[in-house]
């Protein structure tokens, strides 16, 4: 069975699918793999030892600020430009499709042109919630349909994630009932194991002193806030404690030449979150697992999409604090910190940790496999 996974957006969409394919390939399956052709998307797969990766032609872009309606409906048109053409040469020897992210502005037409079964998934149920601008889709979405002789689509919700979309988070992180007239299929959080050491230089710094706070931003570049970097180490150095952070697309950086502070390129998170205080980032998915598997206090400065979700599920489970807005200073960045740099918030996080589960990306594969067996 040859199966095509498809994701375009940032590394929270790339690394489950990858951890997916790994799973596949475990179970005998050939798996094709698209993605944006990003260095670190290209070198992530390579690793997880991914055999058969296609990259879409464009880069994968976030933006800084939201969009106008008229900007959205741009985009909706590029993302369809950036993959329809890959992924339908992609799909043509394939028994099914499966896909993230942006992905669904043009993969469930490409499935519908190659008659194959075609799966939605996403790593947040809230983005079931998310309002759906009807003009901002089905305009550049049915104008392609009618490009490639496919009938126009009605239901655009039903469209996007399907009437069966499946959800890849964390039961505990992440319970949610189904909407109405939709049924949610459950898997449990896609998780890609890193094996990977720690640099040198890092083991040697967290082997000096006490745990320090992690502080990294994903791929999320924060335009909107001034002196990041500074703002996150002074607020980590208020609370009398050291700093490692993440230089990604945020671009944080030392600040002076000061021991107590650490910048560090992307590492395994699996193998730094059990080691640190806390972990300050923006709400991703899999950064909000990574932590919660470690035991790690969390503060979250969401910024966008189901960010803001994640915040609120880690502050409800105690398990970590909710920044007030996307742009902290100094002062409101520290006092969130001092929130859960508390044994009290140690105990609860480490109690939680141990009740979150590592096999969702093998439950999907065999899940996957069964349906599309079932259906031939």
């Amino acid at each position: 069975m040859r199966v095509l996974l498809s994701t375009y957006g940032s590394r929270g969409d790339v690394e489950p699918m990858a951890a997916l394919a790994v799973r596949l390939q475990g179970l005998g399956a050939e798996v094709r793999v698209c993605a944006p052709p990003d260095e670190e998307f290209t070198a992530l797969l390579a690793r997880a030892g991914v055999r058969e990766c296609v990259p879409f032609p464009r880069a994968w872009r976030s933006w800084q600020r939201p969009s106008t309606p008229a900007e959205q409906i741009e985009r909706v048109t590029q993302f369809i430009e950036a993959q329809y053409d890959t992924l339908t040469v992609a799909a043509k020897d394939c028994d099914v499709l499966v896909a993230t992210g942006m992905s669904h502005f043009a993969a469930r037409s490409v499935a519908e042109q190659a008659a194959i079964p075609y799966r939605y998934v996403m790593f947040s149920p809230s983005a079931l919630d998310a309002p759906l601008r009807d003009a901002m889709i089905d305009g550049p979405v049915n104008a392609h349909r009618e490009s490639i002789g496919l009938p126009p689509i009605g239901d655009v919700l039903e469209f996007i994630f399907t009437s069966r979309p499946w959800v890849a988070a964390d039961p505990v992180l992440s319970p949610w009932p189904d909407p109405p007239g939709i049924t949610i299929v459950r898997t449990g959080a896609w998780i890609l194991p890193d094996g990977r050491p720690l640099p040198d230089e890092l083991e040697a710094f967290l082997a000096a002193g006490p745990p320090p706070v992690y502080a990294g931003f994903g791929s999320m570049a924060m335009g909107e806030s001034k002196d990041l970097a500074r703002v996150a180490v002074e607020a980590v150095r208020a609370q009398g404690r050291r700093a490692v952070v993440f230089r990604g697309r945020a671009g944080l950086a030392l600040v002076d030449d000061r021991g107590d502070c650490l910048a560090v390129g992307e590492v395994s998170q699996q193998a730094l979150f059990g080691r640190v205080a806390a972990v300050v980032h923006h709400g991703g998915a899999g950064t909000t697992t990574a932590a919660a598997r470690a035991g790690a206090p969390q503060v979250i400065v969401p910024q966008a999409a189901d960010q803001p979700y994640w915040a609120g599920r880690a502050t409800g489970l105690g398990i970590g604090a909710a920044h007030d807005g996307p742009v902290p200073t100094a002062g409101s960045l520290s006092a969130a910190l001092g929130t859960v740099l508390t044994a009290q918030a140690r105990a609860r996080a480490i109690a939680v940790a141990s009740t979150i589960r590592t096999d969702g990306a093998a439950v999907a594969a065999r899940r996957l496999l069964h349906e599309i067996e079932v259906r031939a």
